[in-house]
């Protein structure tokens, strides 16, 4: 417990839960962004293997 309140006072830890915030906002956007163009990426292929 000691070694949390420690880190939550220092300013590497702040800016390590920044960057950590930062990375989490990142990958949401990420993941939001796969699930709308997924299905056209999948009907892409989809119709490029028809003619096989």
């Amino acid at each position: 417990m000691k070694l949390l309140a420690r880190f939550a006072r220092e300013q590497s830890g702040a800016t390590a839960i920044e960057y950590a915030m930062i990375a989490v906002l990142v990958s949401i956007i990420g993941i939001g962004a796969l699930a709308v163009i997924g299905p056209a990426v999948m009907d892409m292929f989809t119709n490029a293997q028809a003619p096989f």
